[in-house]
């Protein structure tokens, strides 16, 4: 079991952000009244990632205004935020649903309910009229920061143009666990008008760098989409990495061959992890990304990756 980390970053009370100005709670939106595009910035799509919270607040409490287009500011999963608990920190990652998974209309538009179910279905034009998404988050574990996004061109050039974080996930077919947010709707079509929607895996969920940075290419994003005005840039050297697998948990015991933080290499057929009677190998020569720090069955164990 992974030691407790350090909570440099705790929950701020958010309820002066509820009320917003779009009818929808915890959602905020400014237009410019020039023509330009509309940029979502969304925060806590789950519970435990402050990172988002703190851009989010950061693009608020400083007035941060589009000088073109329209930007939105939502804060996405608060009940589950609400639930954090610093003896558990990891535990409010979600309610009952992960809402990173819902996005499809098997689930939108289904019978089950859901504190998680609801907030997607309360959501749903929030995301949907936006033409560019960021969507902010954080890792379990303290690793270099990454995007990630499907693997149209378009989010690739914005990646490749904001340029950190330096590291990119790119998904050829989804996640294959669920349909999150960036890909609800037009923005999961490869043919479509829609814009650019990502996913900035910022670091560990409770290092303050962790939130300086989500600020950083919150403000980026506005930035390179012309919301405001261009800011310097310090490009690193760029890496790629194409998702083959999502390996989901099946028994209590799922556990790795070794301890394993993410982006540890792994020869072709060599032995990840076990899972009650299964093993979990290497397709090809890979990287893994996002180990489960705990065997929860039905959530997500590994990303199996290989370099681009």
């Amino acid at each position: 079991m992974s030691t407790q980390p350090a909570l440099e970053v705790l929950p701020r009370d958010l309820s002066a952000y509820r009320e917003g100005n779009t009818g929808i709670p915890y959602v905020h939106r400014f237009e410019s009244g020039r023509p330009g595009p509309h940029v979502l910035v969304n925060a806590l799509t789950h519970g435990n990632e402050f990172c988002g919270m703190v851009a989010a607040t950061h693009l608020l409490d400083h007035s941060v205004r589009p000088r073109i287009g329209t930007l939105t500011v939502s804060f996405a999963n608060v009940a589950a935020y609400e639930s954090f608990n610093p003896e558990q920190p990891f535990d409010s990652r979600q309610l009952v649903h992960n809402l990173n998974r819902v996005w499809s209309p098997q689930w939108l538009e289904g019978e089950e309910d859901s504190p998680e179910l609801r907030r997607a279905r309360e959501l749903r034009p929030v995301v949907a009229a936006a033409d560019h998404i960021l969507d902010l988050h954080s890792t379990s574990n303290d690793v270099e920061p990454f995007w990630v996004y499907p693997a149209f061109a378009r989010n690739a050039e914005a990646a490749l143009a904001i340029g950190r974080p330096a590291v990119h996930l790119v998904m050829p077919d989804g996640l294959g666990s669920g349909v999150p947010v960036i890909q609800h709707g037009r923005h999961g079509e490869a043919d479509s008008d829609a814009g650019v929607a990502m996913v900035a895996e910022c670091g560990q969920h409770f290092r303050q760098a962790t939130s300086d940075l989500a600020v950083e290419v919150a403000l980026d994003f506005l930035a390179h989409f012309g919301l405001i005005e261009a800011r310097p840039r310090n490009v690193a050297p760029q890496r790629r990495y194409l998702l083959l697998q999502t390996y989901v948990i099946r028994t209590p015991g799922f556990r790795f061959t070794r301890p394993v933080v993410g982006f540890e290499t792994f020869a072709k057929g060599e032995l990840i992890a076990t899972d009650g009677d299964t093993e979990v190998r290497a397709p090809e020569d890979c990287a893994i990304l996002m180990p489960a720090r705990k065997a929860i069955p039905g959530r997500e164990g590994v990303y199996i990756a290989r370099p681009l």
